[in-house]
Formats: C-alpha cells, structure tokens, sequence
C-alpha cells in the first residue's frame, strides 16, 4: 500500500474530475430525526458541495449499490420451438466517495461469499469491478462497535482512503486505478509530520469508541446456549419485519422469481434480497417450516453472523454499525442481546 498527502482543494477537484465521467455517490443529509440529529444517506450528487463527509451514519449502506433489493437478472422470448435470452450486467462506472471503514469492510466479506466463492456472481462482480471506492475516517458513531469486530480499520477493499489531517489528507492507495486517479491531481509525499499527525488522529478515533461487545469467545457461547431462554426473551420482542436485513451491510439472502406472460411469449427472472427473519424463509414444500418460530429464526440470524461465517471465514459477518439495532421497531440490537447470552453463560 502506498501514502500520499492530498491538499483539500485538491481533493475537491479529483471528486470533480470524477463526476466529469463517473457516476458519483456520496453521503448526503436527507432529513433529520425526531431528536434533531441529521439523517444521511448515500445518493448520487451532481456538485462536490452536495457531500456531507463529516456524516457519522447512513441510513443504508453500500452494499445498496452492488446488491440492489430487486433485480433482473434474464428475460426471455418464445417463438413458436425457439426461445432467446437476453442477460445484462451494469458497465457503466461508478464512484462512490467517503465509505466508512466498517462499511468498506462489509463490502471485502462480501467478495468473500460473492466472488471467491464456488459459484462467483457476474451481477456483483459488475458493478464491483465498475465501482471507484473512496474512503475516509471518522470518529466512532454513538452505538457502532465496529472496533469490537475488527472492522473500525481497513486494509484492502478499496482505491482510495483518507484521513483527515485539518488543512490536507493522509491517504492510503489501495489499487493501480487508485494511483493513476489521485496522480491527476497535486499530491505530495508523506513527511514525518505527516506520519504522527496521522497516527495521533488514529490513536484518537480508536480510544473514542462508547460501546464494546465481548465476542472473543462468542462462537463458542451461542453453542452453549443454543436452547438458552434468552432466545424467547428476544424473540417474543420480533416483529419478523426483515428491517434489520434490509440496513445490513453484510446480508444478502435472496428468493428468485420468474415471470411469465398471459400470452406465454416472454418471461422474466426477477431476484429480491430476503431475510431470516421472515416467517417463510424455512418454509418447504408440504408447508413445513423449519424456523416456525420468531426466536428460532432470530437466533439462527445471530448465529450466522457469529457462529456459520466465522467457521468459514474466520471472522465474523457483522462489521458492528449497528444499523440494525437503529432501525429495529422492536428495540432488538447486537450489544445487549450478546452481553444477555454472556450473563446467561456465566450463570
């Protein structure tokens, strides 16, 4: 990985060469909250002045922009024995500029799943391969544990990351378009002022983190109490809304579908993202359902993201933004049902 120092006038013109040609992404207030705390969301932007880079949480993260909810994925034509197929994949380049490091991180478990696996997904890969990734530090949200998981730092992942160093940024290049994009505009190599300044910054982001989840030996509890009551105490809260999936950076179950005309001259094969938690994720033909109830189908959420991913991955699926727990109707969230399963273990 190579280290630069970029001005921030400089910074401001490589966004605007990049929506000279790009499609570009970047976080920006849509509203505000009941308590008055600004809401953000990524959304495309036409002007540098329409980011708000100081943003401490998206509604949604990026995973919005490479696993879209719903999707096409083939249609087809029928004509008399012959049939045609017609697949597309989205080419068009794209920017998205000032992910977090938790979400960044999010986005390398799912190239895991979704383009190391036996059987990589083209759609994903598309737009992955399309998708320019700028990134930057911040300081810790009130209720993310993204230090817990180790997902407050980031290595790889992305082209560009900055840290914000006052009048200039410290940034991280990850990728050969990463170099070639930030050598359009002035940069400049890294001093040792530069370096402690930025080890200071980091210092400061990581010693500023409120909560704190204990899962060093969390696999191995959610075994333990695998019939714990804990599970019904939360349970019995579900809603089995699907919200928490639908925020999760990491989440990306989905149902296919296909389409047939009244005419039977054409169809279509339509993919959604889906959720555990749902009552007919577990259904089976016969109408039997493996997960009838609202805490078995919470726990086996909980479980693959602690137990099923860390066994294949060695890490765990979640990255700590605690979206889930913001958007939960029912008040459920990652620090104190895992804390309730420790005190329930320690018993």
């Amino acid at each position: 990985m190579l280290f630069k120092v970029l001005s921030k006038d400089a910074f401001r013109r490589l966004v605007e060469l990049l929506l000279d040609a790009n499609e570009v992404v970047g976080p920006r207030v849509v509203g505000q909250d009941r308590p008055g705390k600004r809401r953000y969301q990524l959304l495309p932007i036409d002007r540098f002045e329409d980011m708000s880079l100081d943003y401490d949480k998206t509604e949604y993260s990026a995973k919005t922009y490479f696993l879209p909810f719903k999707e096409k994925l083939s249609s087809y034509a029928f004509e008399g024995d012959d049939w045609q197929q017609q697949i597309r994949y989205r080419i068009r380049p794209r920017a998205i500029v000032g992910l977090h490091a938790c979400d960044i991180n999010a986005l390398v478990k799912l190239d895991k799943v979704l383009l190391k696996g036996d059987f990589p997904s083209p759609y994903y890969l598309s737009r992955r391969e399309n998708t320019f990734v700028i990134g930057i530090d911040h300081d810790p949200c009130d209720n993310g544990f993204c230090a817990s998981v180790g997902a407050d730092i980031v290595s790889h992942g992305f082209d560009l990351f900055l840290t914000d160093l006052g009048d200039r940024y410290f940034v991280a290049i990850d990728s050969d378009r990463g170099f070639r994009v930030v050598n359009t505009v002035d940069i400049r190599d890294v001093t040792e002022t530069d370096r402690e300044e930025y080890m200071q910054v980091r210092n400061r982001i990581a010693g500023a983190f409120k909560t704190e989840v204990n899962i060093r030996n969390l696999p191995t509890v959610l075994d333990l109490e695998f019939e714990s009551p804990v599970w019904d105490r939360w349970g019995d809260r579900c809603l089995s809304c699907g919200s928490c999936a639908a925020v999760c950076p990491t989440c990306y179950c989905y149902g296919v579908e296909e389409r047939i005309s009244m005419s039977f001259d054409e169809s279509v094969k339509v993919k959604r993202l889906y959720s555990c938690n749902l009552l007919d994720f577990a259904m089976v033909a016969g109408d039997h359902n493996f997960r009838p109830t609202r805490a078995s189908r919470l726990k086996y959420r909980y479980y693959h993201q602690h137990r099923g991913f860390t066994e294949t991955y060695d890490e765990p699926k979640c990255v700590g933004c605690n979206r889930c727990g913001d958007t939960c109707l029912a008040g459920i969230n990652p620090p104190e049902l895992i804390a309730d399963l420790e005190e329930e273990a320690a018993r």
